[in-house]
């Protein structure tokens, strides 16, 4: 037999948890001397800690772990809960990172509230013919924009592979409120046969008269900041938005996010 301090030692326990285990019925000692009252354990009784801690650990409270020891949770049924106690952590961390990841995208906002974007350049854009694929977004929030445009790249880049067709110019995105929420727009001009058809769609995007346009650096994460600084420009350069904006994607995929170049077109025109 051990002593409670020795049995705390091996279990990896304090002697405060053991009592308080006592105390709660989950892990009696297997003797108790009657005059000192000194705790003695057997080792078998390592085997019950053990998974103790372990239900413990998976956030299980200390009635929900009396009732499976009860029950008497083999190694098997303790790797199946402990899979699905990871994957609800796992999940929960994603959304508290993602959580975080929008307080600082409004963050860089706030901070760059009244500063202008070093270039704008109003210029008209050429019509375009892209190859596109379409998906659904929930919002226009960068972290519910790119799991949809992302995938719907990779999926019309095998496409165009598989057809034998090449890109003839920079890749270019734009979006539209739809009922559901966001239709993201993914598209890339390539040299299509006229006539001929193709498992992705074929649409024409129209000449724009007149665009107030300025280059995004870096990730499209931080995107917003670009966009919401063109918007002041174009209001305080006595302009309105007009049409559907457009991310034209200069330089982009080549691992390093840092150096991406796209440039933000906003159709504008001016205030009668």
């Amino acid at each position: 037999m051990f002593s409670i301090g020795d049995f705390a030692r091996l279990g990896r326990v304090s002697v405060r948890m053991l009592r308080h285990y006592d105390a709660f019925g989950l892990l009696r000692p297997a003797r108790v001397d009657q005059v000192t009252g000194y705790r003695y354990y057997d080792a078998g009784q390592l085997s019950r800690l053990n998974r103790l801690i372990a239900l413990k650990d998976l956030g299980l409270s200390l009635q929900q772990v009396g009732q499976i020891l009860e029950e008497k949770v083999g190694p098997e049924e303790l790797h199946g809960m402990l899979r699905l106690r990871r994957a609800e952590l796992e999940a929960r961390v994603a959304d508290d990172t993602a959580r975080l990841a929008r307080v600082e995208a409004r963050l860089r906002m706030i901070e760059t509230e009244g500063f202008m974007p070093m270039d704008v350049v109003v210029k008209s854009v050429p019509a375009v013919r892209l190859a596109e694929l379409s998906g659904i977004a929930e919002s226009y929030e960068s972290d519910k924009i790119s799991p949809v445009i992302q995938p719907l790249y990779t999926d019309l880049m095998k496409r165009f592979e598989e057809a034998g067709l090449a890109i003839t110019g920079p890749a270019v995105a734009y979006y539209e409120q739809v009922p559901e929420g966001v239709r993201v727009h993914a598209g890339a001009p390539v040299n299509v046969e006229q006539g001929k058809t193709y498992n992705f769609d074929i649409v024409d995007l129209p000449a724009i008269e007149q665009a107030a346009t300025t280059i995004h650096h870096g990730p499209m994460d931080n995107v917003d900041v670009t966009f919401q600084q063109l918007a002041q420009w174009i209001e305080d350069n006595g302009y309105r938005s007009s049409g559907v904006a457009r991310e034209v994607y200069l330089k982009y995929g080549d691992g390093d996010p840092a150096t991406w170049v796209t440039e933000l077109q906003e159709a504008i025109t001016r205030y009668l």
